[in-house]
Formats: structure tokens, sequence, C-alpha cells
């Protein structure tokens, strides 16, 4: 059986790593996506690989990723190591951009997405405890919030806004639901 590449999305703040990051603690069925960002690798927040905009050129024209995007005027790569994964039958956990969602469910198969949503004030405070952003920065982030799905795109909304463990647990029942 094939694995689920499973698509976390939601606006900044939302707290789509610490979710991915729980669930992957939480059950051994799912694993997360390293992303390849083209930010220094000591900026913080999730796990991923930093590279210069010209190594992630060279490395997209070699095929080293499945699938890539621009936002936030950086570049955000999924590599193509993941089909490794996915073949074994392992869920994968990635977070992606709205926006690259189309691409994504044309790659893989099969495909979920989970869109975290938040109140806006909860999100305020997030953006501004990561110290990652001007004010502005979160003022334009918090604007593109409610940025709608792609045409075409199917998602389960998730809250959390609240308890971090009552969102795993919900999305854990969502993906493996107990079947009497």
């Amino acid at each position: 059986m094939r694995g689920r590449f499973i698509a976390i999305v939601g606006p900044s703040g939302v707290g789509k790593d610490s979710v991915m990051e729980a669930l992957a603690a939480r059950d051994p069925r799912l694993a997360l996506v390293r992303r390849v960002i083209t930010r220094p690798g000591d900026a913080g927040g999730e796990d991923f690989e930093g590279v210069t905009a010209d190594e992630f050129h060279a490395r997209a024209a070699k095929g080293d990723f499945a699938l890539t995007w621009p936002a936030h005027g950086l570049h955000y790569a999924i590599p193509a190591t993941v089909a490794d994964d996915l073949a074994t039958g392992r869920d994968m956990l990635a977070n992606l951009s709205r926006a690259a969602l189309p691409a994504a469910k044309a790659q893989f198969d099969p495909f979920f997405t989970i869109q975290l949503t938040a109140a806006r004030d909860v999100l305020a405070e997030r953006l501004a405890a990561r110290g990652r952003e001007s004010k502005d920065d979160i003022a334009r982030r918090l604007d593109r919030a409610e940025y709608a799905l792609p045409e075409g795109i199917a998602a389960v909304t998730i809250d959390n806004s609240g308890d971090l463990d009552a969102t795993v647990q919900g999305i854990l029942s969502l993906l493996y639901p107990v079947r009497a």
C-alpha cells in the first residue's frame, strides 16, 4: 500500500510545524518531509535544509525536487526522495503553501490536505512570539490569513486556536479512524 502525501496548510503562525511534529511523535505511521528553503539554516523554526538561491536552482535543474514554489521572497522544495518514503507505505506530512497545492495534488497520489486555522488574535500573538517578522510583516501575514484554497482542492479544516493535544488527537482520529 502506498503512503499518503498529507499537505498541512494554513496562515503563518497557525502552528503547522508544531502540529506536524506532535503528530509524527505520537504516531509511527507518520513522518515529516524536510523541506529545502533558500534561507540560512540557522534561521530557526522548523527543521529544514537551508541553501543558497544558486544551489537551489542547480538542484532543481538536476531533478532533486518533487515540488518547488516561491513564497515570501524565498524558494521552497519537497525533495524527490519523498517518493521512496511514500512507496514504503508511510504517510508523509509536508508544510506547503496553499498556492502549491494544485501542483502537489498532480504530483502525489494519494493526496490529502489539512487546513489549519486559528483566531486572528492567536495568530498575531504567535507571530510576535517567534520574533522573525516586523510589525508590518506581521500585519501583512495576518491579512493573508483568509487566503482561499485554490479551486479543485478539497481540505479538512481544523481549528488550532487552543490546545495542541486536542488538535493532534482530532487529526489522528481523522487520518486513522477506529474501525468497529
